[in-house]
């Protein structure tokens, strides 16, 4: 894997890009080699379908002006996988979680400060956070529950590590700084959502309950995540309690009182979620109108959504990628180790040449 892309860095500067590799794949342990090798006060992550604007990189550095910057994010957006620009339903969902996530953190940056996640899609951290050994060691060494080896979820780990040790976060929603990105196109975007869900319930609860600084330094962030633990529960009764209404009307009749037809119920309660979801939804659809059309996919999703929460909080011993095979179930430090051995040291004979050319 490593020779095509070192054919596209030597086309495109060799003497500015480097490629580096490791034994096995594994993103933390990945990462961690391209933050030693790093040189820069700032180093800057991003994802293989990441598109930056021109103007990105400058709006992301701008933050670090504070000197207690940590780490810096940007809003996002879709990019179609069709060169055409059509997107298909699922990437149009995806869409409108992207448009949902720059109100809230832009929300949650103005509120307090704070932002529940700095997306692993890019993001700016000060290099000698990450070059900190406590750091590196907590970030190889991330088990779930003490026993379950977390790969995935390393924006989440990097963003919790600046707010319990006195970092400031931010992220950039505006314009210029506005990432493009590529999701899946299929059916295999429920799988990166599943992924990315028992990622946040594992953080959250973290964050909320174990390392609890956030209910001090970000508490508006820490309410939003309470909200988030108690949604999935609330969307789902919702339909139960309409339909408990429904039937108690038409056991209890009373005479002042006719019971209204079902019809009148349901109608009048899809019409109400549907205005209810849209709502959020109107800054997406003042640049994509067309979109307005999966607004009643969008309500399924959300409901699909909340049962998929509850499936991940039930399984959140399942550290694989999902949509990787073997991948993300070996601790990025335990592979470090193994690369170690596997390293092969072969003596070699010093002679008084050239030790005195040594000299």
């Amino acid at each position: 894997m490593r020779a095509p892309l070192q054919v596209l860095a030597d086309e495109v500067d060799p003497s500015r890009i480097k490629v580096l590799t490791v034994s096995k794949a594994n993103k933390r342990l990945q990462m961690v080699a391209g933050i030693n090798a790093t040189t820069t006060e700032i180093i800057v992550f991003a994802d293989d379908d990441a598109i930056w604007k021109p103007t990105m990189l400058d709006y992301l550095l701008a933050c670090f002006e504070d000197l207690k910057m940590g780490g810096v994010g940007s809003s996002q957006t879709v990019h179609a996988v069709d060169p055409s620009g059509y997107q298909t339903v699922w990437e149009v969902l995806a869409g409108f979680r992207l448009s949902i996530r720059n109100i809230e953190v832009a929300a949650s940056t103005h509120m307090d400060g704070g932002v529940c996640c700095l997306s692993g899609r890019t993001a700016a951290y000060r290099t000698l956070i990450l070059k900190d050994p406590a750091f590196q060691y907590g970030f190889q060494n991330d088990l779930w529950l003490g026993k379950y080896p977390l790969n995935s979820g390393d924006d989440k780990f990097l963003t919790r590590w600046m707010v319990s040790h006195g970092w400031n976060t931010y992220v950039q929603v505006c314009n210029e700084a506005e990432l493009y990105s590529t999701f899946k196109n299929n059916w295999r975007f429920i799988k990166q959502v599943l992924r990315w869900t028992r990622n946040t319930w594992r953080s959250d609860f973290r964050s909320l309950f174990t390392e609890c600084v956030i209910w001090q330094r970000h508490p508006y962030v820490a309410f939003t995540m309470v909200d988030k633990l108690f949604n999935p529960f609330s969307l789902l009764s919702g339909p139960v309690l309409v339909l408990i209404f429904a039937i108690k009307q038409t056991t209890q009749i009373e005479p002042t009182n006719a019971p209204l037809p079902i019809w009148n119920v349901l109608i009048s309660y899809i019409t109400w979620l549907l205005l209810t979801r849209g709502l959020k939804l109107l800054p997406h659809f003042y640049h994509r109108p067309q979109d307005v059309i999966h607004l009643p996919a969008w309500l399924l999703f959300n409901y699909y959504f909340a049962v998929m929460k509850v499936y991940a909080l039930f399984t959140l011993h399942e550290v694989g990628w999902g949509t990787r095979a073997g991948v993300g179930t070996t601790l990025a430090s335990d592979i470090a180790k193994e690369q170690e051995k596997d390293t092969v040291l072969v003596p070699v004979e010093v002679t008084p040449v050239d030790i005195a050319h040594i000299r």
